[in-house]
């Protein structure tokens, strides 16, 4: 047990610190990183789906993505680390090509889609697959964290509300794609 849990701590270690190193490069170089994130319907910029995520306009920004992320990373990675990859690989992937199809003109970075889709994945499992554990982490983070709810609204010009909405869709298809053959096996004991 002891094990799991430092196994998962590295986890969540090692992806806000190769953040943390990514912002701390791209402020070395005056933002010059900025340039690869996402611009929708710019074909060149498709490919920056799996960059933007990694940069961030300012320190804040970074500290408000990395405290998010490290709450919900630890939490998908209480289930399984081959949950967290795969639904961290799928939001990243299903909101930057939404992005790129229906954000507005302007460059979208930040980890913000990732973590509402983490977020949004750690309430929906409870509906998809309703484990005493999957409830009580559901429970845990509406109780807690409800309230971003608002972030998928358009409060700020400067904030990409895209990522946030996109994100939050993608980890509710995450959950329902990942219990999808738990519901046919359950389906099939039934009978």
């Amino acid at each position: 047990m002891i094990n799991a849990f430092w196994k998962r701590f590295k986890i969540v270690l090692t992806v806000c610190a190769a953040m943390s190193v990514v912002h701390l490069v791209n402020m070395a170089l005056g933002g010059q990183l900025n340039q690869f994130g996402i611009l929708p319907r710019d074909p060149n910029s498709l490919p920056y789906i799996y960059s933007s995520p990694l940069l961030h306009g300012n320190l804040s920004h970074l500290i408000n993505n990395l405290i998010g992320l490290a709450i919900f990373s630890w939490l998908c990675l209480l289930r399984t680390v081959r949950l967290y990859v795969w639904s961290s690989l799928f939001i990243i992937t299903l909101t930057g090509i939404l992005v790129w199809l229906f954000g507005r003109h302007a460059m979208h970075i930040g980890a913000s889609g990732w973590v509402f889709g983490l977020w949004s994945l750690s309430i929906a499992l409870a509906c998809f697959d309703r484990r005493p554990l999957n409830i009580l982490i559901a429970l845990v983070v509406v109780f807690l964290y409800g309230g971003m709810i608002y972030g998928v609204l358009p409060q700020d010009a400067s904030i990409s509300f895209e990522a946030h909405f996109f994100g939050a869709i993608s980890g509710v298809l995450a959950a329902w794609l990942s219990t999808w053959k738990v519901f046919k096996r359950n389906k099939v004991r039934r009978k």
